[in-house]
């Protein structure tokens, strides 16, 4: 007896796997380290260069204590911190596709 629906298990099996490597693919892309590290990086330059050259207003504000340069310094560490994570302990690349063994007509 054949199956008429258009979809053979074959096919069905193909489209599983594509679907199991793109969605492995889209966690890679977007690996929340990737993105934290950026972030901090970024914003640890940009704070780091606002506390190179203090302001007497900012450092008394702060109780002469150079706020930006020590925060723009602790999250470019953060920052650096995940992305020799992201290098050290990548995410681990989608399993190779399993040959299926095709069923014999008559199993």
């Amino acid at each position: 007896m054949s199956d008429h629906h258009g979809y053979s298990e074959q096919d069905v099996q193909r489209e599983v796997t594509e679907l199991q490597a793109q969605s492995a693919t889209a966690a890679r892309i977007f690996d929340l380290r990737r993105i934290i590290g950026g972030l901090f990086v970024v914003y640890g330059v940009i704070v780091t260069i606002a506390g190179i050259n203090p302001s007497d207003a900012t450092l008394d504000k702060a109780e002469g204590v150079n706020i930006n340069l020590w925060t723009g310094l602790g999250m470019l560490l953060l920052g650096i911190f995940f992305l020799v994570w992201l290098k050290l302990r990548p995410t681990p690349p989608p399993p190779p596709p399993t040959a299926e063994p095709e069923e014999k007509p008559g199993e």
